[in-house]
């Protein structure tokens, strides 16, 4: 039984082996003119969240569901993931807690320069790319988006750590951003019933999900969706599933319309 491809990158922006898993859509074949979306998936190894994120791609696919397109799924194997998804924090408790912390721009950089050109070289894509990410992978999604938004042209964003330097994140000066969002973006965030964030300053999750909608809601770009959604029955630990699906819906809509 063969879920997929295993891949490795010899990094030379991050100097280490980056290993990655690839789920492709029945029917694929390198023989046909067919092109793929491309979904890629923090926290992807094969004991996190690649198979059943997969799985779910699969499962939505189906022709007799057809929420999503047959879409290619690159799940991004953790070796650090405190390292990789967060920027330098301020905050002495934050930097003691989480000692090697603060380098995603390298990671950002590593997926830019080494793996979306890897697999748009060696894999059937097309220009739709997603990035998915929870918790601290929320965070980075985040910073992705308003850093590097043409990276992706669909973002699905699940209780995202925006108490990580005191909310900095949301500091980013609007004009710096607008300008390179691709038009069309599709942004999901969804939160459950989180509470207390473990921030030496106090902030609350359901706030902080409120605060980035408000925050991207002002960008004036055009066809650009923002969708907030809350999912009271869910808490950190159990809202990652509920709340992809719920993200088909809204993120792959303009496919029914």
């Amino acid at each position: 039984f063969v879920m997929g491809r295993i891949e490795v990158i010899e990094s030379v922006v991050l100097k280490e082996k980056r290993t990655f898993n690839i789920y492709l859509p029945e029917g694929y074949s390198l023989k046909d003119t067919i092109v793929y979306p491309v979904v890629y998936l923090l926290d992807g190894s094969a004991d996190e969240d690649f198979i059943h994120v997969s799985g779910l791609y699969q499962y939505y696919a189906f022709p007799w569901i057809n929420v999503v397109p047959k879409s290619i799924v690159v799940g991004i194997a953790t070796i650090d993931r405190k390292r990789d998804f967060t920027f330098p924090s301020d905050i002495a408790e934050e930097k003691q807690k989480l000692p090697t912390s603060g380098h995603s721009d390298k990671f950002i950089q590593f997926i830019k320069e080494e793996l979306q050109p890897f697999i748009n070289k060696n894999y059937k894509t097309s220009i739709d790319n997603t990035l998915i990410g929870q918790s601290l992978g929320g965070l980075f999604a985040t910073q992705v988006l308003l850093e590097h938004p043409e990276l992706f042209n669909r973002y699905i964003i699940i209780s995202p750590s925006i108490w990580w330097n005191d909310g900095s994140v949301l500091k980013t000066p609007l004009e710096k951003v607008e300008k390179k969002i691709l038009p069309g973006t599709m942004v999901y965030i969804g939160f459950g019933k989180e509470g207390l964030a473990p921030s030496t300053i106090p902030h609350v999750m359901e706030i902080d999900a409120h605060l980035l909608e408000a925050y991207l809601k002002k960008f004036k770009v055009a066809g650009m969706k923002v969708y907030l959604d809350y999912l009271p029955n869910e808490n950190h630990a159990t809202i990652f599933h509920q709340a992809i699906m719920n993200a088909f819906k809204m993120v792959y809509k303009q496919n029914k319309d």
